[in-house]
């Protein structure tokens, strides 16, 4: 079998395992039709397409990426598909979702490659509580003592989420509109809710090249198989205030969601900074918005 099978192979059981069907299972039970579909931009998306384009192979998700700088004090930290970010300030760091616990390892040493240290962690934001994202924030607090942030309405399932039994740390509960301040970092946390209840977009400036940017740490937008009517409403108040936000540097939970692995093959000493991309900001909330239409509508129409 060859290379490029092997690898579509791989995609295909990440998403099995992913919607919760185990091998057996799916053989007896094959995952839900996958539909509807919704053009944007060029690109023909599905649901099973985006999870997979989000979440790729069980490896991509453990596998260290490059770390590398974004831009100003702002750095990935993370692996191939599952996003970690680490802001520098000169009272100590933020880092913005620690994954899967088995990945905290991979995140501490992409942090001290980059010449940081990782216990000069102070803070730790997650985006939303999946355990992609936020699964290792107890083993983060247990090496570093961060102050473990999150948003009100998130904290129901983060305290679900506990990996060998550890207890979810909850430090500081914010809300829509609060502020999260380190030395001269001020983050602004924006409820945008749909994916979880607590869905939370960031938005920082940062100082790069004698100009300021606005860079905007997105949270999934992504809807589930069916949308209720509490979650529609929800998912139609965050798409537009996503849309409101000032942005010139999207970046998001899956590197995907900003094209990451494209954009810093591009990175080149004395060339433009490929993160820099204001015109891509809402692509992917374009992307999911048109999706929550097409299961609203497909839904209305199976109720006639």
């Amino acid at each position: 079998m060859n290379t490029s099978r092997l690898t579509l192979l791989a995609s295909v059981v990440s998403v099995s395992a992913l919607i919760g069907v185990s091998d057996q299972a799916a053989a007896q039970n094959p995952p839900p039709p996958d539909h509807p579909s919704v053009t944007v931009h060029g690109q023909t998306f599905t649901p099973r397409s985006v999870l997979a384009r989000n979440m790729g192979t069980p490896q991509d998700q453990e596998s260290q990426f490059p770390p590398h700088k974004i831009i100003g004090n702002i750095y990935y930290v993370g692996t191939r598909t599952l996003s970690s970010f680490l802001i520098t300030t000169p009272q100590g760091n933020i880092l913005i979702d620690s994954t899967y616990e088995r990945n905290v390892p991979v995140i501490q040493k992409s942090v001290e490659q980059l010449g940081f240290k990782f216990a000069d962690t102070k803070i730790l934001l997650g985006n939303h509580a999946h355990g992609d994202h936020m699964e290792g924030d107890a083993m983060v607090k247990q090496l570093t003592g961060a102050q473990v942030v999150h948003m009100a309405e998130d904290i129901p399932a983060l305290k679900e989420i506990k990996p060998g039994g550890k207890e979810h740390p909850i430090d500081r509960v914010i809300h829509d509109g609060d502020k999260v301040t380190l030395g001269n970092v001020t983050l602004t946390a924006h409820l945008t809710a749909g994916h979880t209840r607590g869905c939370t977009t960031y938005t920082t400036t940062v100082a790069d090249g004698g100009r300021n940017y606005n860079v905007m740490f997105g949270c999934s937008l992504r809807p589930g198989l069916t949308v209720s009517p509490a979650v529609a409403e929800e998912f139609t108040r965050s798409f537009k205030v996503v849309r409101t936000l000032p942005c010139d540097v999207q970046l998001g939970d899956h590197g995907a969601q900003y094209n990451m692995q494209e954009k810093y093959a591009k990175l080149k000493p004395g060339a433009p900074n490929p993160f820099v991309d204001p015109a891509s900001c809402f692509n992917e909330a374009d992307v999911e918005e048109a999706m929550v239409h097409a299961i609203l509508e497909e839904q209305k129409t199976a109720g006639r």
